[in-house]
């Protein structure tokens, strides 16, 4: 069993973060101003097979780009990645974290870990101006959770 490491991206990372998103069709937009709020999950050889990134907004984050190869999909290593964003926010001053989808095979997942659904109407209006957002709302059985860190 190989073993995986979890690290803040850095800029060096660049290039193999929006090569690893765009091969799992994730758009990687921004990501090179937001490098520093990316993790990446990687094996012993340096290889990525997860990330996981928060795009900041005053003291609120919005979850983007959580991609994990097939054979990293485990529970154990979502809930690592998660508690390890959830860190990182913290660190970087946010209290909030909210995250947009329509895949409900993981709503269950999520609210045990604590995330609260809450209606569109509930997100902060800066928020709904996202380009994430807009796209989540335009797909059927979208959902909005909502994370304190506080």
């Amino acid at each position: 069993m190989k073993t995986s490491i979890v690290r803040v991206a850095q800029k060096q990372d660049e290039n193999e973060l929006m090569k690893f998103l765009t091969e799992a069709s994730v758009r990687s937009e921004g990501v090179a101003n937001l490098i520093d709020y990316f993790l990446i999950m990687e094996d012993e050889e340096g290889e990525i097979k997860a990330t996981i990134g928060i795009e900041p907004y005053e003291t609120v984050g919005l979850l983007r780009s959580l991609v994990m190869k097939s054979e990293t999909t485990v529970q154990t290593d979502l809930l690592y990645l998660l508690q390890q964003i959830f860190l990182l926010a913290k660190e970087k001053g946010l209290s909030t974290v909210y995250l947009g989808s329509n895949r409900k095979s993981t709503l269950q997942l999520f609210l045990l870990m604590g995330f609260q659904q809450v209606d569109k109407s509930e997100l902060p209006t800066f928020l709904v101006e996202k380009e994430h957002i807009k796209n989540v709302q335009s797909v059927d059985n979208s959902f909005f959770l909502k994370y304190s860190l506080e």
